[in-house]
């Protein structure tokens, strides 16, 4: 009788277990896709400038731009694009000074972003 007992607990208490481990959970949900960076159709007015002026232009604008080097404008940003500088500080690449100072890298696709227009020639579009 006792054995019958523990049997039956046992088998209940599996039955318990098996039962409260089965979900209905959605993986997409669980596991979200990181957002998809577009970076087709750049412009520089719509997705650069912004990029610039929210990271960069605080710093690199003014009378007295910080290590004079000036990011105010577009022909400033491509000075800057076109030697490397741009690229080489906002990638923490070894050899230039990483931007923005004191504060955190730029997000991937902020980054991806500059490097295409950069790769497409810097247009002023």
């Amino acid at each position: 009788m006792m054995l019958l007992r523990n049997f039956i607990l046992v088998m209940g208490f599996a039955i318990l277990m098996i039962l409260s481990s089965c979900t209905y959970d959605n993986v997409e949900e669980l596991y979200p896709s990181p957002p998809s960076c577009d970076t087709t159709d750049l412009t520089y007015s719509k997705d650069i400038g912004p990029i610039i002026d929210a990271s960069c232009a605080g710093c690199h604008s003014g009378s007295a731009p910080s290590g004079n080097i000036s990011l105010a404008n577009y022909n400033d940003v491509v000075i800057s694009a076109q030697n490397g500088s741009l690229l080489g500080t906002i990638r923490h690449e070894n050899g230039w000074s990483p931007m923005p100072k004191n504060g955190n890298k730029l997000d991937d696709c902020s980054i991806k972003k500059i490097e295409t227009w950069v790769e497409s020639g810097t247009p002023n579009n």
